[in-house]
């Protein structure tokens, strides 16, 4: 499953991600991808959801690990993420 947060907000960006998560760990979801771009359109400053969803992730109990996607998957745009199995 994949979160495509191009074009949010910071605060409905942080509702979309944690309902994303989860509906995804009640789903029985392992992976999933977060794609939240890589801030170009921010003419010159630097990318604000990147940092902000690298950050609300550590914050997350049911996520375990999360890394950059391969290129052809998003590369520094976009992060997978290994979530917790319910018990």
């Amino acid at each position: 499953s994949t979160l495509d947060l191009h074009g949010y907000k910071s605060k409905p960006a942080q509702h979309a991600l944690h309902e994303f998560l989860l509906w995804c760990v009640a789903q029985g979801k392992r992976c999933v991808r977060i794609i939240h771009g890589k801030g170009r359109g921010a003419h010159d400053a630097a990318p604000v959801l990147k940092s902000i969803v690298n950050h609300w992730l550590r914050e997350q109990p049911q996520v375990l690990a999360f890394c950059s996607a391969p290129p052809d998957d998003g590369g520094t745009g976009a992060v997978y993420v290994l979530l917790k199995r319910i018990a």
